[in-house]
Formats: structure tokens, C-alpha cells, sequence
């Protein structure tokens, strides 16, 4: 297997002009790096019509991504005959998920290592800054409940990543999913899975340098390991928020259902929206429920102005899933669910960090010390004008242009 060493000079010279589709985008730059001193690679800045000449560069190499006095990331690419064989020629049998820019496949690498194959669409010109985006986001950022990528492939059109294989797939499929699931999620399990969660954003939010927003925080993108640890995956669309900037502008994406209100109306991305997202999530964790389900009663459908609702009343338990067997801790799953609404505040500010989410939930700060004030909803679907840059993008990856 051959090495070659690219610096940040290098991308940035294949990248050539910034790109254009989003000016407010924060660039990763060479002296970027996290609070282990591991540096993130200038990739934002290249260009899709520059994507070509970065192909040729990586091509059947393993990439080094190298940092100042601190050693090197070795990142291995693979070749796309490689990823075909391994996956029985991307077989509709191997593939486990489908997300905004492409699908996912389970695959059997040579040395026998199962590892999860993410496609992304090669029509797409989003799907390439999605790859550049996620493949420079993760090669470098290390922490136990965020995904671990092995590598890449950019042979000829294809761009493809390549992950750890999490053999119990998503949130969205084995909790929340209609499917059939021998996955038994008792409250100890939850509470895990929601605590690892946090710590994950937490660290991405304040240990990482510039900050990382990952602006789709979703129970489709956490991802379980055989010990249900979560892992949370995806950094697509993720942003980094520089030292000296309190919020960035820019175009909205992300899924319905889990975009905080400010970030939905007028594009200002902050952690707070991720805070938003969590909440929402956590609720869903909680209540074993997605956040809006249109069968149920009108004043039922949308998650958070039911549990709204609820706790006005003093009657959150009502909502707790009721699958939970002898081992739920109620005062738990109480606390749980006001750090969810904590979380979902109107107001961006009230939103705890996610620093001190992990302890509120794990109950080293009293949640009851807090005022809880009314969450931000955006409930009334019929009033989004939607659309999508794309044919490929998945309907739940959205660009929202305005609410009335």
C-alpha cells in the first residue's frame, strides 16, 4: 500500500477558488485543531469543480494529514474495486440505511473486518461538499460516542467513506422504528444511550477547537454498537464556529422535527441549535415516540407541545413509554424530561451547554433549580415553504426558505 503525505498547502492549492454556494461556511485551516492538539484539515474551501484534481491525489494512497510538531493521521483509501467486492457489488441484501446524499452498505473488507460503507450520490454537486465536509470533520476528532471512520475512496466519480460497523444500527430503526426490533431498550439502557449522547455533542461543542455544531442531531444519526453504546454519526452538514464568533449565518439544513426555531427562520447557527435538536431527541428517547406522528389525535401529534402540555399539568408520566418495565426509575425519566424541555427553550440563551446537560442529567446539578420555560415549536408543517437544491436530497434533509 502505497503513502503519500498531503499537507494543508496541498488541498488548499488542488481546492482553488472558495467555494461559492455558501460564503458564511467557516473554513477548516491548517492551524485548526482540537483540544488534544490534532489539527482539522483546510477542506471547506475546496471547490466542487476542484474535486477532480483532489481524486487524482489520493487515489490509491493512504493519506496523511499532518499537523504542526504533533505527528500524523494516516487516513487509508481504498479502491472502488475494493468497496465492490466487499459489499457483493453494493447488494440491496448489505444495505443497512439511506441518508440525504447517499446509502449506507455493511461490508466484509479482505482481512475479514466488517465495516459500514457509506455511498454518497455521485450526481450530486452538495454530495461532494458533504464528502470533503465529513471525510476532514472526523478523520481527526476522537471520542468515544462519535463514529471512527477507517477511510475513503475517490476513485474516478465515486466517493465513498468508510466506518466502523455498528451492528445494531440507528435510534430511528430499533426504538423508534415500525419495524419489529428483539432490541430491549429498559430504562438503564436509555439513560446510557441519552448520557452518551451528550457527552459526544459536549465534546464536539467545547473540547474541540474551533467548535463543532453538527446541525443534525436526529435518532436516525445515532448509531449503536453491540453494547448500545451510541455512537453519533454523520457530519455532513456540520459547521465549525470559530473562537471569535458568537453564531455563523447560513443556509438552513437539517430535518423538520429537530430544528431549533431561530435556526429554522432565520438561518443563525449556534450550539443552541444542537442543544435543541438533543432535547428533542431526549423526549423522543424518553417517550419512545418520534417527535410528530400524524396519526395520532390532533393535540397528540407533535411531541413537544404534548409534553408541554403535560408537564403545565403535572402529569409527565403519562407520556413515559409505557414498554418500560419494572427497572424505570420515574424520578429519573422526570428529570430527564424537563432537561428535554430545558433544552427546547424559545429562547436560545435559557438552553444549558451541553456541558451542563451532562450533569443535569446524570444528576450532579438539580434540573429543578432551573426555570423551565416555554419550548420553541414549530408544529404547523402546512406553513413551511420547503424545497430541495437537489433531486438527491433526501425530503428530510431540507432547505427552508421561509415561514409564514
Amino acid at each position: 500500500m502505497n503513502e503519500a503525505a498531503v499537507s494543508s498547502r496541498d488541498v488548499d492549492k488542488v481546492a482553488g477558488a472558495k467555494n461559492r454556494d455558501d460564503q458564511t461556511d467557516t473554513a477548516f485551516r491548517p492551524d485548526a485543531v482540537n483540544s488534544k492538539g490534532v489539527p482539522f484539515v483546510s477542506a471547506t474551501s475546496i471547490s466542487v469543480k476542484a474535486s477532480k484534481g483532489l481524486h487524482s491525489s489520493l487515489r490509491h494512497k493512504s493519506v496523511q494529514f499532518k499537523k504542526r510538531n504533533v505527528g500524523v493521521k494516516v487516513i487509508r483509501t481504498y479502491s472502488y474495486k475494493e468497496l465492490q467486492n466487499a459489499t457483493d457489488d453494493f447488494s440491496p441484501a448489505n444495505k443497512v440505511g439511506e441518508g440525504g446524499f447517499g446509502s449506507v452498505y455493511k461490508g466484509r473488507l479482505k482481512n475479514g473486518k466488517l465495516v459500514a460503507i457509506k455511498v454518497l450520490s455521485s450526481e450530486s454537486k452538495q454530495g461532494v461538499r458533504e464528502f470533503l465536509n465529513e471525510l476532514s470533520m472526523i478523520s481527526n476528532v476522537f471520542h468515544e460516542n462519535l463514529v471512527k471512520v477507517h477511510g475513503c475512496c475517490v476513485d474516478g466519480k465515486h466517493r465513498i467513506l468508510v466506518y466502523d460497523y455498528l451492528e445494531n444500527n440507528s435510534l430511528a430503526r430499533m426504538l423508534l422504528g415500525a419495524g419489529h426490533s428483539d432490541i430491549q431498550f429498559n430504562w438503564e439502557t436509555r439513560a446510557k444511550i441519552c448520557i452518551g449522547i451528550a457527552r459526544g455533542l459536549a465534546f464536539l461543542h467545547e473540547e474541540v477547537h474551533p467548535h463543532v455544531v453538527h446541525r443534525d442531531i436526529k435518532a436516525g444519526n445515532i448509531l449503536l454498537d453491540k453494547h448500545l453504546n451510541p455512537k453519533i454519526s454523520d457530519f455532513g452538514l456540520a459547521k465549525l464556529l470559530p473562537a471569535n464568533m458568537s453564531h455563523v449565518s447560513t443556509r438552513v439544513a437539517g430535518t423538520i422535527g429537530y430544528l431549533a426555531p431561530e435556526y429554522a427562520m432565520h438561518g443563525k447557527l449556534t450550539r443552541k441549535a444542537d442543544v435543541y435538536s438533543f432535547g428533542v431527541l431526549l423526549l423522543e428517547i424518553v417517550s419512545g415516540r418520534c417527535n410528530t406522528n400524524t396519526r395520532l389525535p390532533y393535540e397528540e401529534q407533535f411531541l413537544l407541545e404534548r409534553i408541554w402540555a403535560l408537564h403545565e399539568k403535572g402529569e409527565l408520566e403519562a407520556i413515559i413509554d409505557k414498554s418500560l418495565d419494572d427497572d424505570l426509575n420515574v424520578e429519573e425519566a422526570y428529570r430527564f424530561m424537563k432537561v428535554g424541555l430545558l433544552c427546547t427553550q424559545d429562547v436560545p440563551k435559557l438552553r444549558p451547554s451541553m456541558s451542563v446537560v451532562v450533569k443535569l442529567l446524570s444528576g450532579d446539578i438539580d434540573v429543578d433549580s432551573f426555570n423551565i420555560r416555554k419550548p420553541g415549536m414549530i408544529t404547523d408543517f402546512m406553513d413551511l415553504k420547503v424545497r430541495t437544491k437537489e433531486q438527491q436530497v433526501s425530503p428530510n434533509v431540507l432547505s427552508l426558505v421561509s415561514l409564514k
